[in-house]
């Protein structure tokens, strides 16, 4: 773990030129004293880092200092700054080690590429916070002794104990065997077998988890994507789930998609709308789910959903019905 810090903070001088020991500690995410300590170690190996003092002191590199890796072309470091440096803390719990690797590959660049290609990754923004409408994205929230724990248990192939709150149930304790970790939508999930029977954990439900000693009953080779689209199908199929057939205005379109399971079938209405067959978790969230878009989306099927919404629109109109045209009064005595 040091190793690796030293190198981080070798390669932080080397992009960034002189910075303080504040600065370094908050990049680091470690303290002062142990970013002193580290430029010590430097020093000591014969890295030529220096101290300059006074207001606008810190730390540096004699220049000159560096490597180079010339088999990385400009599209391919562009790439991976690109995806590197959007959201980087959804992958799993790695984002300082995908920082790391960021400052590594940037210093290992040519020297001719690296500001074209750090001014190129800043024009492209995937997957901002927030909408047009400035509407937060639900980021989903692992804490990182969790997380931790579980990829622990995922990459080493050992058995995994889990405090799990499902929907509607108190948490409780049970050990899995983990086969790989799958990110939707800004939501993880862990795919697992339970005494032999398939599992699919949500990571935002599990409050704490533990890696065991002992080695997980899985197979060596695994074929996540196959085994993703098998248990969403299987998802799909089960329970009091409901598909409605909707007409949707295409302004709407990403938030009825938002708040459903899935989407079956999709295709253009006459009028410009589009017409798509959705499956919700059942009768009561595909009426909360159309009711949110008013006048943009229509249920034409089936004939229970648009009675559930009719009723519902017709009490709305009947306790406003008696307002006066100045917005006072009611139909209550």
């Amino acid at each position: 773990m040091r190793a690796d810090r030293l190198v981080s903070l070798v390669l932080l001088l080397r992009q960034r030129g002189r910075m303080t020991a504040d600065a370094l500690a908050a990049e680091l995410e470690v303290s002062t004293r142990t970013v002193l300590r580290d430029i010590e170690a430097l020093s000591a190996a014969g890295v030529p880092v220096y101290a300059e003092r006074g207001r606008n002191g810190g730390f540096a590199l004699l220049p000159g200092f560096r490597t180079e890796l010339t088999g990385l072309n400009h599209d391919e470091a562009l790439a991976l700054l690109t995806a590197g440096s959007q959201r980087g803390e959804q992958v799993f719990g790695l984002s300082a080690a995908l920082a790391s690797a960021m400052r590594k590959v940037v210093d290992a660049l040519p020297e001719r590429h690296q500001a074209t290609v750090n001014d190129a990754a800043q024009r492209f923004l995937v997957e901002p916070e927030t909408d047009l409408l400035s509407r937060r994205q639900a980021v989903e929230d692992v804490p990182a002794e969790t997380m931790i724990e579980v990829r622990r248990a995922v990459l080493d192939g050992r058995r995994l104990r889990i405090n799990y709150a499902a929907t509607g149930q108190d948490p409780e304790w049970r050990t899995v065997d983990p086969i790989g970790l799958v990110t939707v939508r800004d939501r993880a999930y862990l795919l697992a077998t339970r005494s032999g029977a398939d599992r699919t954990y949500r990571l935002s439900r599990v409050l704490a988890a533990e890696a065991l000693a002992e080695p997980a009953e899985r197979p060596n080779r695994v074929d996540l994507e196959r085994i993703w689209r098998d248990r969403s199908a299987q998802f799909l199929s089960g329970g009091d789930h409901l598909t409605a057939l909707v007409r949707v205005n295409p302004t709407r379109r990403e938030e009825l998609l938002d708040t459903a399971l899935a989407v079956r079938a999709e295709e253009p209405d006459a009028d410009g709308w589009l017409r798509l067959a959705v499956t919700f978790q059942d009768a009561r969230h595909a009426e909360w789910a159309l009711w949110q878009l008013e006048l943009d989306a229509e249920a034409l099927s089936p004939k229970a959903l648009r009675t559930a919404l009719r009723d519902r629109a017709t009490a709305l109109a009947a306790r406003y019905g008696g307002l006066s045209l100045g917005g006072e009064g009611s139909t209550r005595g």
